[in-house]
């Protein structure tokens, strides 16, 4: 075993320990232009922790139509979760003598565009740990899109893992679901727009106080369960 083996190991050992439920290495070289963060900051941080907690399954069925105040209160509880802990996996990181930038789990930058510091999506999907859906949400195999994500970007020399080839297939369940109609055949084509004009609804006739949907999040169970 390498050393970069050996240490991506005991982070992960770590971050599963302490209730993660997903945990990928992406190599960000590629993508780092895109994140909203000063250059100097990122300066060496090649590397992109992706760590994904799992949403209660009782939470996520009492959707219907529109969000719940319990998906609602669950929602902001597991940002919480994500954060602490992805600060606990900074600080390790860091007293192994490296460099490591905690991301706000959702922290939005600009709505209408549904930009934030980073895209944990995309941070996840190159660190193996799924796939982007026609529901514009990372897909795992396992969990389908009933989970939430937080990135830690290091120096860390960690052994990056391989982007997911899997895909949605023939699944459309959220498009037959989606009420604000914003997803699409093609995930190219999801409409930003028409999302974010449903959940400005949702929050003006006070469902939630912030937001946020989950139909879509619920209707995207994973793949075990959508094939059968």
């Amino acid at each position: 075993m390498t050393k970069e083996e050996e240490s991506c190991n005991s982070i992960k050992r770590f971050a599963l320990d302490h209730g993660f439920s997903l945990f990928g290495v992406a190599d960000i070289t590629g993508i780092k232009d895109e994140f909203n963060i000063i250059k100097e900051s990122l300066a060496g941080l090649d590397r992109g922790i992706s760590l994904g907690k799992r949403l209660l399954d009782t939470i996520i069925e009492d959707i219907k139509d529109k969000p719940t105040a319990l998906y609602f209160h669950h929602y902001r509880q597991l940002n919480f979760f994500l954060d602490r802990k992805a600060l606990l996996v900074a600080s390790l990181i860091q007293e192994l003598g490296f460099r490591a930038l905690p991301i706000p789990a959702s922290q939005i930058i600009d709505w209408e565009k549904q930009n934030s510091h980073v895209s944990h999506k995309k941070v996840g999907n190159l660190a193996g740990l799924g796939w982007i859906g026609r529901n514009n949400l990372l897909v795992n195999q396992k969990f389908g899109a009933r989970f939430r994500l937080v990135t830690v970007l290091t120096d860390m020399p960690l052994k990056p893992d391989e982007p997911v080839e899997f895909g949605c297939g023939d699944c459309r369940e959220c498009i037959l679901v989606c009420p604000a109609q914003a997803i699409k055949e093609k995930r190219e084509d999801f409409d930003h727009m028409a999302c974010f004009e449903k959940l400005k609804e949702f929050r003006k006739n006070r469902i939630v106080s912030q937001y946020i949907c989950g139909v879509c999040v619920k209707a995207c169970a994973g793949f075990k369960k959508n094939s059968g």
